[in-house]
């Protein structure tokens, strides 16, 4: 009789057991769906993508769309997959900064900045990007207008007032203070009538120019409610689209529609490694916590972006001989990398601002660097972007050679980086069997354990493909 009722007492346990286990399994569901409500769709051609940004002021003497238009082949060619043009619209004249003022002070969020063309200009621009089967993102500023906007006059309840009741520059959201941004006037991002009518215009160029998405500049600064207002709207066209914070808030990704956001904190940490300020400990350390936080979507590794050319410098100022072995372990680490305009030339200068710079186009002499990075994504599944490629692994102890391995679906990559100005010398936890090192016709194999000799800033890439 004892054993009877400890046996119906033990049944009783494992079915409560089942049972609480299942409804924490239902909440986390519940939780994961409420995440994801009126997500939109990310497209299936980002997964192994990479992603090209567009200065059209300063890539052609003539700045124009059209002229932009015949890079398009040779853009092709070096593997580029999604290009993102920075802000194609009319910029204020108010208290414009320098002769031609920022591209971030719209001035009508509808409107081609007319010296970049018109909009059948823009239009052809987009249809032949399609053409050649590859994607088209446009920068989008939803934090601030020009001053000559027109809702300066017929609406000013939608922007943010001084303590006068006059409209005012953008306040940095952490100090308080003027972000200096004298230029631009701060939309008040509570006004629903505001927001519904700049998500109005967002929809006007996916539905009118067939636009693959956007980049969204500052969305970090943005109440998170207003992405998801963003989110459920534009779920409801049913076209996938690519966006792009930046940012690298954790909600961004994780409760809106951003497939990407930026990887400051990553970049700035090989700006440090660069300068000898720190060692690829630290960076492996700074991976492993970012990937930890992120449920969806992956990062952006980049050297170089307009802002960081124009105002921290080229990536030769920040990176020295270092620069080429950074922009080799952005484009092969788990998420997705960035050129910027001119970097395949290379750009050894900084590009003016507020002023007509042209891109000095000429010897292209880093572009089979880029092509053969951007085509090595492509036919090996394991550097596909986040999800979609293989989760890295380190594979080596040393505070100045950075190694790790990549898998998926039977495809692998190893990576070794002497991330330093010195000689160096490293062992892999793991053997390579018979790869490719890529950028010679050279199959390579070593056991485990074999040392490996690197010159300054040297690095090796293996690949099963």
């Amino acid at each position: 009789m004892k054993t009877a009722l400890i046996l119906v007492f033990i049944l009783i346990a494992c079915i409560m057991t089942m049972t609480i286990a299942l409804s924490c399994k239902k909440a986390d569901v519940a939780k994961e769906t409420d995440n994801v409500r009126g997500r939109v769709s990310p497209p299936e051609w980002s997964h192994a993508a990479n992603l090209y940004e567009v200065n059209i002021r300063q890539y052609t003497p003539e700045g124009t769309f059209e002229a932009f238009r015949q890079h398009l082949p040779r853009l092709k060619k070096m593997g580029v997959d999604i290009l993102w043009l920075m802000p194609i619209h009319p910029i204020s004249v108010p208290e414009r900064k320098g002769t031609l003022g920022s591209y971030y002070a719209v001035s009508d969020f509808r409107a081609i900045n007319p010296l970049f063309g018109n909009h059948d200009d823009f239009k052809r621009l987009v249809d032949s990007t399609h053409a050649m089967g590859m994607h088209i993102i446009i920068d989008w500023v939803p934090h601030h207008t020009g001053w000559d906007h027109p809702w300066i006059k017929s609406h000013p309840e939608f922007y943010n007032k001084n303590e006068k009741g006059e409209i005012r520059d953008p306040i940095n959201e952490e100090t308080g203070e003027p972000w200096g941004w004298t230029d631009v006037a701060e939309l008040n991002l509570e006004n629903p009538e505001m927001r519904r009518q700049v998500i109005d215009d967002m929809i006007y160029w996916i539905e009118d120019y067939n636009i693959d998405g956007f980049r969204v500049d500052h969305a970090h600064g943005v109440p998170a409610d207003y992405w998801d207002e963003v989110s459920n709207t534009l779920s409801a066209l049913k076209k996938p689209l690519f966006i792009l914070a930046e940012g690298e808030e954790t909600y961004l990704r994780n409760d809106s529609s951003f497939v990407a956001t930026y990887a400051w904190k990553i970049h700035h940490k090989m700006n440090d490694i660069a300068n000898g300020k720190d060692n690829v400990n630290a960076l492996d350390t700074l991976l492993a916590a970012e990937r930890d936080v992120y449920t969806y979507g992956y990062h952006i590794y980049f050297t170089s972006n307009h802002d960081e050319n124009s105002w921290a410098g080229t990536e030769f100022e920040r990176m020295g001989d270092g620069h080429k072995t950074f922009a080799a372990l952005c484009a092969t680490l788990d998420g997705m990398p960035l050129m910027y305009s001119g970097q395949e030339e290379p750009l050894r200068k900084r590009l003016a601002f507020f002023e007509k710079d042209t891109i000095p186009f000429k010897d292209y002499a880093y572009e089979e660097f880029y092509t053969t990075l951007n085509q090595l994504k492509k036919k090996n599944q394991a550097l596909w972007n986040g999800e979609h490629g293989g989760l890295s692994r380190r594979i080596n102890e040393s505070n100045e050679v950075y190694a790790f391995i990549r898998e998926k679906n039977g495809d692998k990559f190893i990576g070794v980086f002497n991330l330093s100005g010195k000689p160096q010398k490293t062992t892999l936890q793991v053997p390579v069997t018979e790869m490719n090192i890529v950028f010679t016709d050279d199959r390579l194999t070593l056991d485990t354990g074999q040392n490996i000799n690197l010159g300054p800033w040297e690095f090796f890439l293996f690949s099963s493909k």
